[in-house]
């Protein structure tokens, strides 16, 4: 009886010591977990939008200074390699822009633009150039005649626009449009449109 509960006690001290010494033993390598990477905005695709701004411009070879709220509608694709973002963009926008100086009313009744779009994105966050053709009504009255032609040109300007869901984002930007001169019989001059404009907007993605 007495060997049987020697035995016992020396495997017991031999478990407890053999439990210490290993847990003495230096650990094996950690498991490797891969960071999770963080959701890239996508900009890629089509999308289309409203617009409202202000716009500030001159009629040239006369005082005239039109100015006035605009606002309107915009549809555009963009593609996207990596952080840059390119693409087109085309517009139609309304325009109260008008002034009268000595007897002669001018206004930009509404304009339109075709352009390119080149930026560069922070995840939701694109900056960008833009530049193109812009084409639009420029109508001159003067006593009880009235005389309007479409005059083309270009425009360019720079933007900001942030995503804020995958589907929706919202832009700002500045623009410069020339409209070329054109003939008008009201005047006996060449007249054009150069105008500055602010807008904001937003935007849906396909």
């Amino acid at each position: 009886m007495n060997k049987v509960l020697r035995g016992a006690c020396v495997a017991a001290v031999c478990v407890s010591a053999g439990a210490a010494i290993a847990a003495d033993l230096p650990r094996g390598p950690q498991p490797y977990y891969s960071p999770v990477q963080p959701s890239v905005y996508n900009w890629a695709g089509v999308y289309a939008g409203l617009n409202v701004g202000y716009g500030w411009g001159k009629v040239t070879n006369t005082g005239a200074n039109p100015n006035g709220v605009l606002g309107g509608g915009q549809l555009g694709v963009n593609w996207q390699s990596g952080q840059f973002v390119y693409g087109a963009e085309g517009d139609l926008q309304g325009s109260g822009a008008d002034d009268t100086f000595a007897g002669y009313k001018f206004s930009n009744p509404w304009f339109g633009t075709v352009r390119g779009r080149a930026g560069y994105a922070f995840n939701n966050v694109l900056l960008y150039g833009t530049l193109g053709l812009a084409f639009g009504d420029l109508r001159g009255e003067f006593g009880g005649a009235s005389e309007t032609h479409t005059e083309a040109g270009w425009v360019g300007g720079l933007g900001a626009e942030v995503g804020l869901a995958p589907a929706w984002s919202v832009k700002g930007e500045y623009l410069y449009m020339d409209l070329a001169d054109r003939g008008f019989g009201i005047t006996g001059m060449d007249n054009g449109y150069r105008s500055s404009m602010f807008r904001f907007g937003f935007n849906y993605h396909f």
